[in-house]
């Protein structure tokens, strides 16, 4: 009888602590915090880009129409585009280098990688400011080496803004290619140049197509970045350079046009979730972040 007792005591408590219920706790306010942090604001963003300044949906017929915003939107496109492509070639390379290098370049490769990605994006835009410019370190230096006769036009434009992004960027594009090269069998670039193949047959048809997942999910990283970008295109570009981040600052902040300003950040985010859902469709996420 006693042993019926505590069996009948025991029951519910052993049933309330299952694994199970305990994660589904723990993860509980997860989604709580997202419906409240991120799900309901968005849902107003959504409802200002349909219900200001008039209700309707003339703030995304000025969208299609507007010759300006196509302009604006062409130019992040075009940036973005450059600077995930040039952080891609950069990124491989280093990746190539921490993966096959000797332990030395490895160590030199990772100071290179992580100082950087550990200063402030604000404080290396306020950097590439003082550089770039028309006295700055570049230009003194390429005039005192007798390359230049004047100074070169660097900052307030599109050259600075890339320079600036691109040395945010490079970070997140070798860390996917990184994770994606450490999974390699390298015993298969042995094989194929014991058959044969030289240097660069086996980087074209080995290599390559094995770090496709990482190319691709470093490309999409990197540009989904790139869009959301604010601090190094105001101070690099001057003005002269806005992408669409700026561009809804200014909508909402000095115009006062909240509703523009909402419909550009509805269409911003489409844009990055379609990316997004390309990444997780045609890319493993556990290749990319090992």
């Amino acid at each position: 009888m006693t042993t019926t007792l505590t069996t009948t005591l025991t029951a519910p408590k052993a049933r309330f602590s299952s694994p199970g219920l305990e994660r589904g706790l723990l993860l509980f306010p997860l989604p709580v915090l997202l419906l409240v942090f991120y799900v309901l604001p968005f849902l107003g963003v959504v409802g200002w880009s349909f219900s200001l300044p008039t209700p309707g949906i003339e703030q995304y017929q000025r969208i299609a129409t507007d010759p300006a915003i196509h302009e604006m939107l062409w130019r992040t496109l075009r940036l973005c585009l450059t600077v995930s492509g040039l952080a891609l070639i950069i990124g491989y390379l280093l990746a190539y280098c921490w993966v096959f290098s000797p332990p030395f370049w490895q160590r030199v490769v990772e100071i290179c990688i992580f100082i950087p990605f550990w200063i402030s994006v604000l404080v290396r835009a306020f950097g590439w400011l003082i550089a770039l410019r028309s006295n700055g370190v570049l230009n003194n230096g390429l005039m005192g080496m007798g390359l230049i006769d004047q100074p070169l036009q660097l900052s307030r434009n599109e050259i600075g803004v890339v320079i600036g992004m691109l040395h945010v960027m490079i970070p997140y594009a070798v860390f996917p290619l990184l994770s994606t090269m450490r999974q390699l069998d390298q015993r298969v670039l042995m094989a194929s140049r014991g058959l044969g193949a030289g240097a660069l047959r086996t980087f074209w048809q080995v290599l390559l197509p094995q770090t496709l997942p990482g190319i691709l999910g470093a490309f999409i990283m990197v540009f989904v970045f790139c869009l959301g970008f604010f601090i190094t295109p105001v101070l690099l570009g001057g003005g002269q350079t806005v992408m669409i981040a700026e561009y809804v600052f200014l909508q909402m902040f000095q115009t006062s046009n909240w509703g523009l300003g909402a419909a550009l950040s509805v269409v911003l985010l489409a844009l990055v979730s379609a990316l997004i859902w390309v990444l997780l469709k045609m890319t493993r996420v556990n290749r990319l972040v090992g």
